[in-house]
C-alpha cells in the first residue's frame, strides 16, 4: 500500500512539473509583418499594338522585387490591369506564387484590356500594379506602385449568346430553324430575356444554333441546369415546369439568370400593343435593311447576317427612331439615342417590339 502511495505521489510530481514545462513554453511564434509595397518596374515599351494573328505570342513581361513579410514565407503575386488610375473596375488577368515575375500573351493581354473595358481598334491607356499577399486567404495584401502603358487592342467579344427551341416556340423542336435570340440584360451579362407568345408546350435553351449541347432545363421549376459539349448526358428536363402540363397559350416572360443559376416564367401582358406596320435598321453602320416579324409571334422581329460597319444605328420603328445607347445589347426608345457599333461583321439582329429590347449578335466573331 505504502509503494502503491509512493507511485501516485511521484506521477502526481511528473505531471505537475509537465504542465508547469507547457505553460512556461517559450517557443517563437510565426509572426509576419505587412510587407512594404513591391516595386513594379516601367515596361521597356510605351506603346502595345496586338495582333489578332499571332495571338499566342508574348504581349508584355511584368518584373517586380520581392515582398517582404518578415519571415519566410510563400508570397502570391496578383497582376491587376485598370482602364483607370484607381482601379475601380479592375480586372486580374494572372497570379503567380513565389516568383516575381509574370508574362502575358497577345490574347492574355486583348483580353484584359477589354473586360477592363477598352474599345477595340482604339491606342488607349492601362494601368497595371501587383498585390502582394499570404496564404490561401490572401492575408495582408499589399498593392505595388502603378504603371501605365498604351495598347491598341482588337475586337474581344466577351458575351455568351441563347437561343429557345421547343414546341411551345416558334422553331418546335428544331435546333437550327431561325431559332430566336434571348435578350442580354445591357448591365448583367448574366442576365438574359424573353418576351413573347408560347403555345402549349415546352421549351429548353440552347448556346449554339444546330447543336442540341450545351442545352439548359429545370427539374424543379425554379433551378437550372445544363449539358456541356463533352457531357451530354443526362439532360435536364423542359421548361418552365420541369416536365409535366404544356404552358397555357399566351404571352410571357422568361428570365433567366446565369450566375445564380435560377429563372422565373411570368404572365406578360399584350393587350393592347398592336405590332408596327415597318421596322428597319438605318444608321452610318448600315443600309437601311428592313426587318421582318416571325410568324408565329409578330412582336418578334429579326434581320440575318446584316452587314454593320464602326459606327451607330436607330431601329425605325414605323418612322420614329428608336435607340439607346449600349451596344450588342440594351433596350431602345423612342428618340433613345444612337446605338454604337463597335466592331465590323454580319450580325443576326432581333428587336421585341413589346419590350423594346434588342440584340446584335455577331456572326463571325
Amino acid at each position: 500500500m505504502k509503494n502503491l502511495k509512493k507511485i501516485s505521489i511521484f506521477m502526481l510530481t511528473a505531471f505537475s512539473l509537465l504542465l508547469l514545462s507547457s505553460c512556461n513554453d517559450t517557443t517563437d511564434k510565426f509572426v509576419v509583418l505587412e510587407t512594404s509595397p513591391v516595386i513594379l518596374s516601367d515596361l521597356t515599351i510605351a506603346d502595345i499594338e496586338l495582333d489578332a494573328v499571332n495571338t499566342n505570342n508574348p504581349a508584355v513581361t511584368f518584373n517586380w522585387t520581392e515582398a517582404d513579410y518578415g519571415k519566410q514565407a510563400s508570397v502570391n503575386y496578383s497582376l491587376e490591369i485598370s482602364a483607370d488610375e484607381t482601379f475601380t473596375n479592375s480586372v486580374i488577368p494572372a497570379t503567380i506564387n513565389g516568383n516575381n515575375t509574370i508574362t502575358l500573351s497577345v490574347a492574355e493581354l486583348n483580353t484584359a484590356a477589354g473586360n477592363a473595358g477598352l474599345n477595340p481598334f482604339e491606342w488607349a491607356t492601362l494601368y497595371a500594379r501587383v498585390v502582394s499577399n499570404l496564404g490561401t486567404q490572401n492575408g495582408l495584401p499589399v498593392p505595388s506602385n502603378s504603371i501605365s502603358f498604351s495598347v491598341f487592342p482588337f475586337f474581344n467579344y466577351v458575351f455568351n449568346d441563347f437561343y429557345i427551341v421547343g414546341d411551345a416556340t416558334a422553331p418546335g423542336w428544331n435546333n437550327n430553324n431561325n431559332n430566336p435570340a434571348l435578350y442580354r440584360d445591357e448591365n448583367n451579362s448574366n442576365v438574359y430575356y424573353y418576351t413573347g407568345f408560347f403555345a402549349n408546350g415546352h421549351f429548353k435553351v440552347l448556346e449554339t444554333i444546330g447543336l442540341w449541347h450545351p442545352q439548359y432545363g429545370t427539374d424543379d421549376g425554379t433551378t437550372f441546369w445544363g449539358t456541356t459539349e463533352t457531357n451530354t448526358s443526362p439532360e435536364p428536363e423542359r421548361f418552365p415546369f420541369g416536365g409535366g402540363d404544356g404552358i397555357p397559350v399566351g404571352f410571357y416572360t422568361f428570365t433567366i439568370d446565369f450566375g445564380s443559376k435560377t429563372f422565373t416564367f411570368e404572365p406578360f401582358n399584350a393587350t393592347g400593343i398592336t405590332s408596327p406596320v415597318s421596322l428597319s435598321i438605318q444608321g452610318s453602320s448600315v443600309t437601311t435593311t428592313a426587318m421582318a416579324p416571325l410568324a408565329f409571334d409578330g412582336h418578334i422581329w429579326y434581320a440575318s447576317s446584316v452587314r454593320l460597319t464602326p459606327g451607330d444605328l436607330t431601329f425605325s420603328v414605323d418612322g420614329t427612331a428608336w435607340g439607346s445607347t449600349t451596344s450588342f445589347s440594351g433596350v431602345a426608345t423612342a428618340n433613345g439615342g444612337n446605338i454604337p457599333v463597335v466592331v465590323e461583321d454580319d450580325y443576326d439582329v432581333w428587336y421585341n417590339d413589346l419590350t423594346g429590347r434588342y440584340i446584335m449578335i455577331p456572326v463571325n466573331l
